[in-house]
């Protein structure tokens, strides 16, 4: 059995004018990546991010309880922490919300391969990830962009918006505009928010929004392509993509490939050098192939 982690809980705030400053960059960045839904309009951020402010404190407690919530000090949640505060402040080029939220990023002892971020920047990651992959710094901030990238784009205020919308009924839309109390249809629409699974259009556009905040903050987007060499070796036998919600992960690498012309000289201006000067990426895992 892995040991446990001691419990403690912390919190992150980054300041708005930092964010402002360093989003000031004239560089596109990725594309491909549409308009939000209007879906998630059918309830208000505020809404949506109380909630998940709730089940994400309501987490840390039992989780401590149980003794595995990382203390402050722990080398990993230190190591999380710093590559958080490299690429939250890109964050408002996505969401200009973004700088209102108060960020958290905590670890959690467990086995599971898994890491997310609620909406209003809740962010949490399981031991397992970081042991089972062997994750360097670059393939942590692709994880990380994504998961972040689900909270800016407000997938999970989209989901809690199509599902207060099926439960009350076209006839009680009404309500939802601001006629009437809402709360307890977000509340029960929105109970789910730590195990929200996200469809295939939300993944990929979870992946290329990761890229493009990891490229600025400095991490090497090639590291994505080795990321989901090293999930689709931790997760052989997973069901093939006709059958999941998620994108296979050859179809991620794909799309990743598609994408990383766009986002790779943002990446080598952080380095002070071109893209032409730049070496291979190479993987932790000896058996995986570097990436150019």
């Amino acid at each position: 059995m892995k040991r446990i982690l001691t419990a403690s809980v912390a919190c992150l705030v980054f300041g708005s004018a930092l964010a402002q400053a360093q989003n000031a960059a004239d560089d596109p960045g990725v594309k491909g990546v549409g308009k939000m839904s209007a879906a998630r309009k059918l309830v208000s951020a505020e809404q949506v991010e109380a909630q998940a402010r709730q089940q994400y404190a309501q987490l840390l407690q039992e989780t401590a309880a149980k003794n595995a919530l990382a203390p402050p000090d722990h080398p990993q949640l230190l190591r999380l922490r710093a590559i958080a505060k490299k690429l939250i402040p890109f964050s408002t080029r996505w969401n200009d919300r973004a700088p209102q939220w108060q960020w958290e990023v905590n670890l959690i002892g467990s086995d599971q391969v898994n890491a997310f971020c609620m909406p209003g920047g809740k962010i949490a990651f399981y031991t397992g990830i970081l042991d089972k992959l062997k994750l360097t710094d670059d393939e942590v901030a692709l994880v990380m962009g994504h998961e972040i990238a689900h909270a800016l784009r407000e997938h999970g205020r989209e989901r809690v918006g199509k599902a207060a919308a099926t439960q009350m009924g076209l006839g009680a839309l009404s309500a939802l505009l601001g006629l009437g109390d809402v709360g307890r249809t977000v509340a029960s629409a929105g109970a789910s928010l730590l195990s929200l699974k996200f469809g295939r259009e939300d993944e990929t556009e979870g992946d290329l929004v990761g890229l493009d905040l990891a490229a600025r903050a400095g991490y090497d987007p090639r590291a994505g392509v080795i990321l989901w060499q090293k999930m689709g070796a931790a997760n052989k036998g997973a069901p093939p993509q006709w059958m999941s919600t998620h994108p296979s992960g050859p179809n991620r690498i794909a799309e990743i490939q598609k994408h990383l012309g766009e986002v790779m000289p943002i990446y080598a201006k952080t380095k002070g050098t071109t893209v032409a000067k730049l070496k291979p990426y190479q993987s932790n895992w000896p058996e995986l192939a570097a990436v150019k």
